[in-house]
């Protein structure tokens, strides 16, 4: 018994010949199918008219073919089995360094996982009929101009998908992390080689292609592990920053939502035409809480200098007139 080769050498280029050749293959492949079908028709026929000479023609004739094929069918067997067994192996292995590696996170270690998977369980089924003496040359080059046309009809998908494959390996987000693209902001709640889907703050899912995520403009809040906010606000000129910032940083301290190695601070930004304008920065340990931390703060400066009894301006307009004869009263 003699094994057919395990690789046969695949060209860099498709070939006219060789998608002539696959064609070949192809149509003697479905000529000896339809020389089968034809004889089980006819000895159907045979059989209903009580005609067993057909019968057993057709029953010699399978036998034959089964028999002839049955060296490459052990041989297909022989094949897969080896191969099968190397393949569950290195799956093993390769799962095993990429659950170790501190690296790779769970959705990058799926995305290699399954894309080796493919890989070989695709070149087994490849050797595997190549143990029949079909000519995996000539079929690799055909499915290599079907390949090209596909590509063509759906550009999209394939850019999507490679841009699927970028996120996983750049990492400029990951599932869970607080993100902002398009002035919405969300978290992460999925990543899929074609799409990925954030959770918006009005509970909505939004589902983006992965081409538009890596394409446009995109913040991450929680990458470094906190995020400052900054509240503007403004005081009167007659009033002074010192009494303002004491004031704001006394009602926000000591609040367990803020990061405990940065504390926050009021500066004076500038100084406007009707207040001066100041901001009050926050460091927050949960960047998810932006938008509510903003909202609650804001409101809680407005109070603070209320009681304090530090006005906040509006903007006004002062008139001086030097002479304006007309509007005195005449005598």
């Amino acid at each position: 018994m003699t094994i057919a080769p395990l690789f046969q050498e695949i060209p860099g280029q498709v070939s006219p010949d060789s998608v002539s050749a696959a064609a070949q293959d192809a149509a003697d492949s479905l000529h000896v199918v339809d020389e089968l079908s034809r004889e089980v028709g006819q000895a159907g026929r045979d059989l209903a008219s009580g005609n067993l000479d057909s019968l057993a023609s057709l029953y010699s004739n399978v036998t034959g073919r089964i028999v002839d094929a049955i060296p490459n069918i052990i041989s297909a067997i022989f094949v897969f089995v080896v191969l099968y067994s190397v393949y569950r192996l290195v799956k093993f292995l390769l799962r095993g360094v990429l659950t170790r590696a501190r690296r790779v996170d769970v959705a990058l270690e799926n995305l290699l996982v399954k894309s080796y998977q493919i890989t070989g369980l695709s070149l087994i089924s490849i050797m595997v009929i190549a143990q029949f003496g079909v000519n995996v040359t000539a079929l690799i080059a055909g499915l290599s101009v079907v390949g090209i046309a596909v590509g063509f009809a759906a550009q999209d998908t394939i850019g999507n998908f490679i841009s699927g494959i970028t996120i996983f390996l750049d990492s400029p987000f990951r599932v869970g992390h607080f993100i902002e693209i398009e002035d919405v902001r969300g978290t992460v709640t999925e990543i899929t080689l074609r799409s990925t889907r954030v959770r918006t703050l009005n509970n909505q899912l939004m589902v983006l292609p992965n081409n538009q995520m890596i394409n446009q403009k995109l913040i991450n809040h929680t990458a470094l592990g906190m995020v400052r906010v900054e509240i503007s606000f403004g005081i009167a000129y007659k009033e002074f920053p010192e009494a303002a910032r004491e004031a704001v940083l006394k009602a926000v301290s000591d609040d367990p939502r803020l990061h405990p190695d940065f504390p926050p601070t009021v500066v004076v930004d500038k100084l406007n035409d009707s207040s001066i304008d100041m901001i009050l920065r926050l460091y927050l340990v949960d960047p998810s809480q932006e938008v509510d931390l903003r909202f609650e703060f804001t409101e809680r400066v407005r109070e603070v200098l209320r009681k304090a009894d530090i006005e906040i301006p509006f903007p006004h307009l002062q008139l001086h007139i030097d002479s304006a004869k007309g509007l005195q009263n005449k005598a």
